[in-house]
Order: structure tokens, then C-alpha cells, then sequence
């Protein structure tokens, strides 16, 4: 039969089924399993990920997201990659080079601290993914820019990025204790070194009398404090090896200046 104008407003026979229209099936792609995993960990960890779960956020099996992702494993990296594109780093400038590259860890702290535990995926991991060879890169260049030996700079391009990571991910078990207590970050944290601060001084005074002594020294700091301590001993320590190769002194404002 051919087409005949205005069948389309006539309804259905009573004794025909009506078919249940579905949904159109999402168009799958890399990109989109990707974000729909990053925002899975963002709300509940890294450990929540799996293979099953992406595919029932995306509506779909877990065997028609094997198209585009090997496995879990695959799909973990292609997040973390994604992650650290949000980290900006800049072009080489050899008068500053020690504070750039402060500037980088800083800001690679920052985007961490933001995806719940994602950092835990940095370790044991060499830089393979476009982003993570994107900033390994530009440290690297902003380092033998500023006068660091290349061997020195190649062993600081891990070191820093094992120092932000295990950072990140420490920071993100206090985050994942405090959602489950229900109280405010702020307020866990007090309760926490509070308790912590309470049985430092009430340790035997005998067996430890330097802690007991110490106790408000101990636990003064916050995370950002204490990060940026361990973070400025590093660079300190770098800029050494730049002055030994007879680079130029750091400039003013940088970690190893005096003025």
C-alpha cells in the first residue's frame, strides 16, 4: 500500500496491541563513559567505579561500553587524564622558573582536591595520557629553563608527582571519613586533631617528655600549611643543584630567597 494523506491522525484498531515506544539508546562514545565515570567518583569515590555502574548511568549494558574502553583499568586512566586537563600550566620564563613551578604543584593540588579520590590513581603510575605527558613536559622544560641538570629535573618531575598525589589522596580520606560522620569539614577536622592533641598530652610525661612539650607545635598546622612546608623543602633542595650548575640565584619572593 502507498502512503495516503492523514492515516497518520487515525488511531490504532481496538484489537491491535498498542507498542510501547522506548527511549532512543544514548549514542555512545568515549568522551561521554568517561564523564560519566569522573562524576561517580566525584560524588562517591573511586572504589564506587566499575564497569556495570557507568553502563547503568548511561543507560545501557556494560558490554556495549567494551567498544570504547578495555576495562576498568583503561577506564580509570582516560579519568585521571581527564582531571589533570583541568591543571593550566604555563610557558617557560627563566627568571621565575622556581615559582612556576610551585605555581604548577599548587594548582595541581587544588584540581585534585576537587575530584574525591582520584589522586590515588597517580601513584604507581608513569605518565603515558596526553595530559599527564602535558604537564610532565612543562615541568620538565620549565626546570632546565631555570638551569636545573636534566637528570635532576627528570627525578623532580616524579617526585613532585608523587608528593601532590599521595597529598591529594591522604586528604581525601579525611574527606570521605567527614562526609560519613554528617558534620562540616571544618568542624571534623577541629574534632579530629582536637582528639588527637588531647592524648598527646596525656601521654606519659616520662617516656615522652619532647611530645608532651610539643603538643600545640604538633598540631598547629592545617593541610595547607604543612603542605606548602613540605612542598618549599623540595624546592629549596632543587634550587640547589639549579645554583651548583651555575645558573642564576632565585629571584626575589621565591622559596630559597632571603630577602
Amino acid at each position: 500500500m502507498g502512503y495516503h494523506p492523514g492515516m497518520a491522525d487515525i488511531p490504532a484498531p481496538p484489537w491491535r496491541k498498542a507498542r510501547k515506544s522506548s527511549p532512543p539508546r544514548t549514542v555512545l562514545s568515549r568522551d561521554l563513559i568517561v564523564s560519566a565515570g569522573l562524576r561517580i567518583v566525584d560524588a562517591e569515590g573511586v572504589d564506587a567505579l566499575s564497569m556495570r555502574r557507568v553502563a547503568q548511568e548511561l543507560g545501557t549494558g556494560p558490554a556495549s561500553l567494551y567498544a570504547h574502553v578495555e576495562n576498568k583499568e583503561e577506564l580509570l586512566d582516560l579519568i585521571y587524564d581527564e582531571v589533570m586537563g583541568e591543571i593550566r600550566v604555563p610557558e617557560p620564563e627563566p627568571g621565575r622558573w622556581l615559582e612556576q613551578i610551585r605555581e604548577v604543584v599548587l594548582e595541581a593540588t587544588r584540581v585534585f582536591g576537587a575530584h574525591a579520590d582520584i589522586a590515588r590513581v597517580g601513584l604507581a603510575n608513569i605518565p603515558t595520557t596526553p595530559n599527564a605527558l602535558r604537564i610532565a613536559e612543562s615541568q620538565l622544560r620549565i626546570m632546565i629553563a631555570g638551569g636545573v641538570p636534566p637528570k635532576i629535573a627528570s627525578l623532580m618531575v616524579d617526585r613532585l608527582a608523587l608528593y601532590v598525589c599521595a597529598d591529594a589522596f591522604e586528604g581525601s580520606l579525611y574527606y570521605l571519613r567527614q562526609r560519613g560522620s554528617g558534620k562540616e569539614l571544618e568542624e571534623f577536622l577541629e574534632e579530629v586533631f582536637g582528639q588527637i592533641g588531647d592524648f598527646y598530652r596525656a601521654l606519659p610525661a616520662d617516656r615522652f617528655p619532647t611530645l608532651v612539650a610539643h603538643v600545640d607545635d604538633l598540631v598547629a598546622a592545617d593541610d595547607r600549611e604543612r603542605f606548602e612546608f613540605g612542598l618549599d623543602l623540595m624546592l629549596r633542595g632543587l634550587a640547589s643543584y639549579a645554583a651548583e650548575a651555575g645558573s642564576a640565584p632565585p629571584v626575589s619572593g621565591s622559596p630559597t630567597s632571603k630577602d
